[in-house]
């Protein structure tokens, strides 16, 4: 069983991380914000579970689709891709959700700290 890893280290190791929209960033800032400057975090948590699906379909697209549009690999190709990426995004997205509405408030916090020590 991997151990946890400190903060300490996670700061040190390599990185990749993505770009997204200026919109994006301000709606994940003021989600994290609402749920760390609220004492009912709870009512966050649809919020949240959209945010993390949000992120993710930006990530799966800069990470895959966006290389394949820069190759150039023709419609059809990019279309069976974002048909395969798509359905990825929203099987994890579903998951997701499931885990964020059955958070407490404490692990909230722990997911919106994650959150932004990636932003």
């Amino acid at each position: 069983m991997k151990s946890k890893p400190s903060p300490e280290s996670t700061a040190v190791e390599p990185s990749l991380r993505f770009h997204h929209s200026k919109e994006l960033r301000a709606k994940t800032l003021a989600v994290l914000a609402a749920i760390e400057g609220a004492p009912d975090h709870a009512k966050h948590r649809p919020a949240l579970a959209d945010l993390v699906a949000e992120l993710t379909e930006a990530g799966m697209d800069y990470y895959y689709m966006r290389a394949l549009r820069v190759a150039q690999i023709g419609f059809v190709g990019e279309q069976s891709a974002r048909l395969g990426v798509s359905g990825a995004a929203k099987l994890i997205s579903s998951i997701s959700r499931k885990y964020i509405m059955g958070m407490n408030q404490a692990q909230l916090l722990i997911v919106a700290r994650h959150i932004r020590e990636l932003a």
